[in-house]
């Protein structure tokens, strides 16, 4: 409803910001086409990323309560981003009505995804925490009328790394071990899924990569 409602975008490339911790937030944005990967940084330089974002995301509603942005934005991949004004959210909401309630649905999924994302964190062992990656993934590009076995990563594997907790090297070894597991294949940043149900009773724990 919302992206049916903005007729301007524009196009950014990879590696181009959108947004900045701590900037005024004015706006919140639409996400057409690409991919955007958000992050906080700590004062000693060091990033945490906090989510990868897909066509029809939304983001920047962090800002809409001290209109401040508490994380940055940045362009995985070329991008059609719209920047919609809060003063035009606000006279948006007042014309349409539904848009209010799909504003309170995506704040209930980004409410409900960070839990999810703290339970994974403190609970989940390395293989698992891949598995709902992957899994998550599958069913966030089906949602989106594409395959839901084959896609390509726009993050690369460190990004993958420090969104998960895990380093760099776990990472690798444990794609590689999925690949040799017959899970997956991987031709560059192409993934495809081989054995979904199996990866799927390994996201929640019903059997571990060891048992595949």
């Amino acid at each position: 409803m919302l992206d049916a409602s903005i007729s301007k975008y524009k196009t950014l490339y990879k590696a181009d910001a959108i947004f900045h911790q701590g900037t005024e937030s004015s706006c919140i944005y639409a996400i057409r086409s690409g991919a955007v990967r958000t992050y906080t940084t700590a004062k000693n330089g060091d990033q945490q990323t906090l989510g990868f974002h897909l066509p029809g995301d939304i983001l920047g509603l962090n800002g809409l309560d001290n209109k401040i942005h508490s994380c940055s934005g940045v362009t995985l991949a070329t991008s059609t981003i719209c920047e919609i004004p809060i003063k035009t959210l606000h006279m948006l909401c007042i014309k349409m009505p539904g848009l209010q309630r799909q504003l309170l649905r995506v704040l209930g999924e980004e409410i409900s995804k960070d839990y999810t994302m703290l339970l994974m964190l403190a609970r989940c062992n390395a293989d698992q925490k891949l598995a709902i990656f992957f899994t998550n993934l599958s069913e966030r590009f089906g949602k989106r009328g594409f395959s839901t076995r084959e896609f390509e990563l726009t993050m690369t594997r460190s990004e993958i790394a420090n969104y998960l907790g895990l380093a760099d090297e776990t990472i690798s070894r444990l794609i590689a071990r999925f690949k040799d597991k017959k899970l997956i294949q991987v031709q560059r940043k192409s993934i495809k899924i081989i054995a979904k149900q199996r990866m799927i009773e390994i996201a929640e724990g019903e059997c571990t990569l060891d048992e595949v």
